[in-house]
């Protein structure tokens, strides 16, 4: 479990990280999972005024960082830009090449780049509109913005609390030193509150002011479910009447936004004539009669609003994001994104990841049109109609809990088995029901931590893959474990069994292994290295494979059928052993009782009894390194390994099963010698040539499971992804695939041959970066040429993206 604390997951039921290795799907938020959760107000868009853009930030906290710029230009619509025809070839060169510049250079070029932007644009200036519309984001506002001194660091730092959109509203009206504090030292009261609700998707604030006889209310939410409410847009001389003109440019400038991966929220206000605290207690007293009083009394407030813009908020993708949806892919595993952001907002940060390919139109139309769904579209099908589905979506936006359930029940009508991601008290019926609920450690309730069988400590989309990987090395070691220790008991029963029939004279069968050789072998022989197994680290192979069937669990064909392979050749061989020694050597002589005493006529049953004791130890305990993986070559585990003979460094990196094997072979030799030990508890003697046989047989055990696994491997018996496959074929298959998550980021062999430049790269000189960089080009043009649509996608990524 240390492994588990290491990777900032906590496991409150053990059996669910066991189930984790056989998840097919992972049903995952995307703010602060997959995204940083550091949100930063990065646009906003005021009716007549233009667009405002926050410049050089990279602190969500920090509202003294960058700078803000206005492009007045924009009087109503910024055009998203149009997809140019793509130059891979070109695209390829540049990305090599800018995989060598030097990080700071990088970050200088981007700060030019941003400057160069800039120049072209104007120092935001403050007028009536823009103060309004930051007076309604700051007030409408749970979020706070302090500068606090922090003694270890000796220095004044930025502090925040709330939820990170807030945060990044806050900071933003902060920047014009208009923040929730400034206004209420100014004498803005709070008198009201209509908290956020997931099912309407807005909030609403209720202030009075020192220069206003009425009420003001301030609301931001949803842009579709403010503008609906909005029968005026603008404010001071710029307000104008809304019209369905209006609100489609509205909407053009959201999915602008949007289409940039930013989430959009709109703010309005309203005046509310008269005394508002009045009409809440007429609300209260009615309440006792009507329960839908408050939601009615909701509903009028809410209404005749004044749209006052839109602000885009960016919450980039965590790096490591794009690394684990392509791995989850070569797992075999999907990753759905369940969101509550608008579909472009979540298709643009999709595409960012990898969850789909930017190109839709590489994928059948019909499972185009079924990947990315609105949740409202998605909760309005029947259960046939989602089941009639090409695929099921792998972005559904506007997200709400009770879509996450329909989720769940879809995924588990196609066989599937999931794991659900949540942090809210209304999260908790999917975390319950999914078969792996996952709640966030950081911003998840106490409600989803308790109804969840596995808790994030850092929020993290990886350590879920972590937490997977892990879940898959314990199914393997679990089935290594097993296969141990079965195969050692049908060897051992094939033997027995058999040496019935070795009769002496007088009838009485005699045993090639005593019981206290039996219970020496199973006890202290061979239980340390079926323990050192169950230590084993995860193999190269853990995440190229496709999930297990929970279903079959453990036992599946293949271990079964390992297990009677290996035992009939271990029985095979030590009874061959006992038969050499007693029928070609000795001429049959079985002696006369030599189950109980030692005598002369018992002595070639004595020596026969330790060759095949010290055989059967050493075949039990040289499985045990064959084990370490069930398909590949012990003498080449890894077939990435560039060494010429890995097989020592391979055994020895798991020491516990190292020391076990070596300890329990060299305690043969004691056995077998120690007089009295010997002859009268293990029922055996000291031999001289019979060690031949006993070390014989090791190599053909050997020979004989390498020989089976070479079987499997090349006929692909038992195979449940590309462990068997080199990397050409698995690249091959790909042009096979519809839909191939992570792919479009980057692929397998691409990584592998940068990170062996990248490795040469260190040695060499500045001026050998050029040479590197036309490498990278020779590598990712073959690896595009090789691939089909999926793969090609991943020109679009950046190497230091990928590595």
């Amino acid at each position: 479990m240390s492994v588990m604390r290491k990777a900032n997951v906590v496991v409150r039921d053990l059996s669910a990280l066991e189930a984790l290795g056989g998840v097919t799907n992972i049903c995952s938020d995307k703010t602060g999972t997959l995204t940083q959760g550091a949100m930063i107000a990065k646009n906003v868009w005021l009716w007549k005024n233009g667009i405002y853009t926050v410049q050089h930030s990279m602190n969500p906290n920090d509202p003294t960082q960058g700078n803000v710029t206005q492009n007045p230009v924009a009087q109503d619509i910024a055009e998203p830009q149009p997809e140019k025809e793509v130059d891979y070839d070109q695209q390829r060169s540049a990305a090599a090449l800018k995989f060598d510049i030097p990080a700071e250079k990088a970050v200088k070029d981007q700060m030019l780049s941003e400057k160069s932007t800039q120049e072209q644009e104007e120092a935001a200036q403050m007028n009536p509109g823009l103060e309004q519309f930051l007076q309604s984001v700051a007030l409408c506002n749970l979020a706070t913005v302090m500068k606090e001194k922090i003694e270890e660091l000796r220095d004044e730092v930025w502090q925040t609390t709330g939820e990170p959109t807030e945060i990044a509203l806050q900071v933003l009206a902060y920047r014009f030193q208009l923040g929730k504090k400034s206004w209420e030292c100014k004498g803005w009261k709070q008198v009201g509150e209509f908290p956020f609700d997931s099912s309407i998707k807005r909030m609403s604030v209720v202030y009075t002011a020192p220069e206003h006889k009425d009420n003001l209310i301030f609301t931001k939410g949803a842009v579709e479910r403010i503008l609906d409410l909005c029968t005026a847009i603008g404010s001071g001389e710029n307000e104008e009447p809304m019209t369905e003109e209006i609100k489609e440019k509205v909407i053009k400038q959201m999915d602008s936004f949007a289409g940039q991966g930013q989430r959009v929220l709109a703010v309005a206000m309203r005046t509310w004539e008269g005394n508002f605290k009045d009409r809440v207690d007429q609300t209260h007293h009615h309440h006792k009669t009507n329960n839908n009083a408050e939601d009615e009394f909701r509903t009028e407030v809410e209404q005749a609003l004044t749209l006052l813009g839109l602000v885009g908020i960016y919450d980039p993708p965590r790096d490591e994001s794009k690394g684990a949806v392509q791995e989850c892919s070569e797992a075999g595993i999907k990753v759905h994104m369940l969101t509550g952001d608008h579909p472009a907002t979540a298709t643009a940060i999709a595409k960012e990841i990898g969850i789909i390919p930017r190109n839709l139109s590489i994928l059948p139309p019909d499972v185009a049109a079924a990947i990315v769904k609105k949740a409202t579209d998605f909760d309005a099908m029947t259960d046939a109609e989602i089941d009639a589905m090409p695929e099921l979506p792998l972005v559904i936006a506007r997200c709400a809990p009770s879509t996450k359930t329909r989720m769940i029940e879809a995924l588990r009508r196609r066989g599937l088995f999931m794991a659900m991601t949540g942090d809210g008290v209304n999260d908790a019926p999917s975390l319950s029901k999914a078969d792996v609920g996952i709640a966030m450690g950081l911003a998840g309730s106490d409600v989803a931590k308790s109804a969840a069988k596995i808790v994030l400590t850092d929020d993290k989309f990886n350590s879920i893959v972590s937490a997977i990987r892990e879940g898959r090395r314990m199914f393997d070691n679990i089935q290594k474990f097993v296969l141990h220790l079965l195969t050692s008991n049908v060897g051992e029963v094939i033997l027995l069994i058999a040496g019935l029939g070795f009769q002496d004279a007088s009838g009485f069968s005699v045993f090639p292994l005593s019981p206290l050789q039996i219970l020496w072998i199973n006890m202290l022989t061979s239980s340390f290295p079926a323990f050192g197994l169950g230590r084993e680290k995860a193999s190269f192979d853990i995440m190229r494979r496709p999930p297990h069937d929970h279903k079959v669990g453990v036992f599946t064909v293949q271990i079964m059928v390992d297990m009677m392979v290996y035992g009939l050749i271990i029985g095979i061989c030590t009874l061959m052993t006992f038969v050499i020694i007693i029928y070609g050597v000795n001429d049959g002589n079985l002696g006369h009782d030599c189950n109980r005493t030692y005598s002369e006529q018992c002595d070639p049953v004595f020596r026969a009894r330790a060759s095949v004791f010290a055989e059967l130890t050493w075949l039990i305990l040289i499985s045990a390194w064959e084990f370490k993986s069930i398909r590949r070559s012990m003498f080449r585990l890894d077939p990435a390994s560039e060494s010429r003979f890995p097989f020592f460094r391979d055994v020895y990196e798991n020491k516990f099963l190292f020391w076990a094997v070596i300890i329990g072979a060299v305690s043969v030799f004691p056995a077998v010698y120690i007089p009295g030990l010997n002859t009268s508890v293990f029922k055996h003697k000291g031999i001289g040539w019979e060690w031949a046989l006993s070390f014989g047989s090791v190599f053909v055990f050997v020979l004989g499971v390498e020989a089976w696994k070479g079987l499997k491997r090349k006929y692909h018996i038992f195979e449940r992804g590309d462990e068997d496959r080199s990397e050409e074929e698995r690249q091959s298959r790909f042009k096979r695939l519809s839909l191939k998550q992570g792919f479009f980021t980057m692929t397998k062999a691409r990584t592998m041959s940068i990170r062996s430049l990248s490795r040469k790269k260190t040695d060499r000189s500045m001026e050998d970066s050029v040479s590197m960089a036309d490498a990278l080009t020779e590598v990712g043009t073959q690896t595009e040429l090789n691939s089909s649509g999926d793969v090609v996608q991943g020109a679009r990524t950046r190497p230091e993206d990928q590595v």
